[in-house]
């Protein structure tokens, strides 16, 4: 799977990637409605090893619903030993992207894998700093959170914004992908603030589709749909009110 930068992703796209996280069972429905792949934490990983069993065979589950990318949050005390787990997931499929924590251990990993030509994320950015070392370090994805600086009464999306216009004009910079975003407020901001890609849990994915507006000039227009089925002038239609 050819891994492509930011700037040729936003030349072949029509919009913002969005990235779902969530159990298999519950993402197999989704992964046909114009998402960009599957993305895990550590926190979802632990909660789906509890209830599938180990990690390798809970990677195969997401492989087997999706030809999509698929992102595995990987953690270490040493660039090696990412580099070790890291390899374990890469041989399953060339679907699979490497999330690690920013760390100085990650900083020397990303270098290795973009040699390897493994398409990676680096997680926990929480400073502008964070984001300009992981992109020179070779990272494809730097993934500021969001939500987490409502905790503390700060603009959840300040920080893409000042990523965004510091990488303004990089031709070959990475992805601003937005993380923890756990509320449909959230991913806006985020979208309007130029992310060029969101990461939410399936829930807030369905919750976008809906409007109140839309339920209603829905509702509007299936009626005078019906009312031209009830006319028979839907004959030749394979159509059931």
């Amino acid at each position: 799977m050819k891994i492509t930068n930011a700037n040729e992703n936003k030349n072949n796209s029509i919009g913002p990637d969005i990235w779902l996280a969530g159990d298999p069972e519950d993402l197999k429905k989704w992964m046909d409605k114009g998402v960009k792949g599957i993305v895990t934490n550590t926190i979802v990983l632990k909660d789906m090893t509890d209830k599938y069993g180990s990690i390798i065979d809970l990677t195969k589950r997401y492989l087997d619903i999706t030809e999509k990318k698929i992102a595995i949050e990987i953690d270490g005390h040493s660039t090696n030993e990412l580099l070790d787990i890291g390899e374990a997931f890469t041989k399953l499929s060339d679907q699979i992207i490497l999330k690690i924590p920013m760390s100085e251990h990650a900083l020397g990993a990303f270098g290795e894998l973009k040699k390897a030509n493994v398409e990676t994320f680096c997680t926990t950015i929480f400073t502008l700093n964070q984001a300009v070392l992981a992109a020179n370090s070779g990272v494809t994805h730097v993934l500021p959170f969001c939500e987490p600086f409502l905790d503390v009464n700060k603009d959840s999306t300040e920080l893409i914004r000042e990523i965004k216009n510091t990488f303004e004009g990089w031709k070959n910079r990475p992805y601003i992908t937005a993380a923890l975003v756990r509320s449909v407020a959230t991913a806006h901001k985020a979208i309007l603030d130029g992310a060029d890609g969101i990461i939410i849990f399936w829930p807030v994915f369905e919750e976008m589709i809906k409007s109140k507006l839309t339920d209603e000039w829905n509702k509007t227009f299936l009626d005078y749909w019906n009312d031209i089925y009830k006319s028979g002038n839907l004959e030749g239609l394979n159509y059931k009110p």
